[in-house]
């Protein structure tokens, strides 16, 4: 777990770089390099660089992804610059001495919608609603659920087969963890288990998505924007512990 703090830094250090840099005007191909210097300079690897799961038409070519507005996650960082009141998410990894580590932001560029405000504090809330769910005893449906619960209150779209996931040695690991879900039900959470949890919300309130013509990016169907918000949390019996905060 020591060693997972470690690579969790390394992803806090990114996503904080990265969140200064991105000004009106920075495209995202320059923010993955800004991301790329912050896993040099620590001497770590991306597990999202030549990432290819069985869904995608050709390797991630960043180390980073930064998804914009209607785009969900996933995004490529391209030529794309910023404009005053985009809403950007960055989803970063980091492999260190064998262990990886994952988190994501997002947040606005220049003058925020209220609207988009709102959409991103409910996602962190939700983050810690779920974060606040594992514990020992209980299950993975207590965090889904507790997950789901803060985002359908608010009125907001959860894309339905995309969520959480266990994460060690791999950046992908067994179990799964649903965005929503029923309190009590699927596998017992332990001391020494360490999940990704990230809610992901559609602002529109819908739950549809699609992919875009990368292959790659997950859009919303409605055109709505979207937040998503990520943590590595270790399940201690003296509590969960982020493994990815500064």
């Amino acid at each position: 777990m020591a060693f997972m703090r470690e690579s969790g830094r390394v992803v806090a250090r990114m996503l904080t770089a990265v969140r200064e840099a991105a000004k009106v005007g920075v495209s995202l191909r320059e923010l993955d390099a800004v991301a790329r210097e912050v896993l040099r300079e620590a001497g770590a690897g991306s597990p999202f660089l030549n990432y290819r799961p069985h869904f995608a038409p050709t390797p991630f070519p960043g180390v980073i992804c930064a998804s914009v507005n209607d785009a969900i996650v996933h995004g490529i960082p391209t030529d794309l610059r910023l404009r005053d009141g985009d809403l950007v998410s960055i989803d970063g990894g980091a492999l260190l001495d064998g262990w990886a580590g994952d988190s994501a932001i997002s947040f606005t560029v220049g003058r925020a919608r209220p609207a988009d405000t709102l959409l991103v504090d409910t996602a962190f809330t939700a983050l810690e609603a779920g974060i606040a769910a594992a514990r020992v005893g209980n299950r993975i449906g207590d965090i889904a659920h507790a997950i789901g619960t803060v985002c359908r209150t608010a009125g907001y779209g959860i894309p339905d087969g995309f969520g959480g996931h266990g994460i060690g040695r791999s950046m992908h690991e067994d179990p799964g963890v649903p965005n929503e879900g029923r309190a009590g039900r699927g596998m017992l959470l332990r001391h020494g288990m360490v999940l990704a949890i990230e809610p992901m919300l559609i602002g529109g309130g819908e739950d549809g998505y699609h992919a875009d013509a990368d292959g790659w990016t997950l859009r919303t169907d409605d055109g709505s924007r979207a937040a998503h918000a990520e943590h590595t949390v270790a399940i201690t019996d003296d509590g969960p512990r982020v493994l990815t905060a500064l």
